[in-house]
């Protein structure tokens, strides 16, 4: 068996390949280009293990690991820093040290969750960005009508069903170009409830409730 570090960057991957003794085979810097990482693995023995820090692109590099026949391992990098101890910090420190606490079984990982649920996770993840979206466009049209004291509203939710009526009425009040971008805003709020509702159908069908019912 091998030992395979990995440090990404956004355009290459410094990778390091050394033998259980902790002899260093080899060291390249890969281009990030389609196949590139699966070729350079090709070359290493199969099963072998590759650590990778928790870096924002690991996807597709856990993807390519798993797909050249390696076992991806992911790193939780602030650990792993405090682990290595380096004062001075270099791509090449940094996959030795990573397969110096591989050799000695101290490498901290995260667990890693397979192809499909990471496939999946961006249902949720999307649909709170959208969400987010909906309330700053509802908390700037909040405050567009305090600014001209039409924020009295004598029910709870103005842009619920009952609420709809109201608020367009309050928007015709305002100076024309304020009530121009104003009818926009709800426009985009409008648009984003109905993609949130598709994304909250879609969920639905992909996820499964736990035993709990969560």
């Amino acid at each position: 068996m091998q030992y395979i570090a990995f440090d990404a960057h956004k355009h290459y991957t410094l990778a390091s390949v050394a033998r259980p003794d902790g002899g260093v085979i080899r060291e390249e810097r890969i281009e990030h280009k389609r196949g590139a990482l699966q070729a350079f693995l090709a070359r290493c023995e199969r099963g072998s293990p590759v650590a990778l820090e928790t870096i924002g692109n690991w996807y597709w590099i856990v993807d390519g690991i798993e797909a050249a026949g390696c076992v991806p391992r992911l790193v939780h990098a602030r650990k792993a820093k405090l682990m290595m101890g380096e004062i001075n910090k270099t791509d090449r420190l940094d996959v030795r040290g990573l397969n110096r606490l591989q050799r000695n079984g101290t490498l901290p990982t995260v667990w890693i969750p397979p192809g499909e649920l990471r496939d999946q996770r961006d249902l949720p993840r999307t649909r709170m960005v959208l969400v987010r979206q909906r309330t700053q466009l509802k908390n700037r049209l909040h405050a567009t009508l305090g600014k001209y004291a039409l924020h009295d509203f004598e029910i709870s939710d103005v842009f619920g069903v009952r609420g709809q009526a109201l608020l367009r009425g309050r928007l015709e009040l305002l100076p024309p170009h304020t009530g121009y971008a104003s009818r926009q805003l709800l426009k985009h709020i409008q648009e984003l409830g109905n993609q949130i509702r598709e994304f909250e159908e879609r969920i639905r069908t992909t996820f499964q409730p736990t035993a709990d019912g969560r």
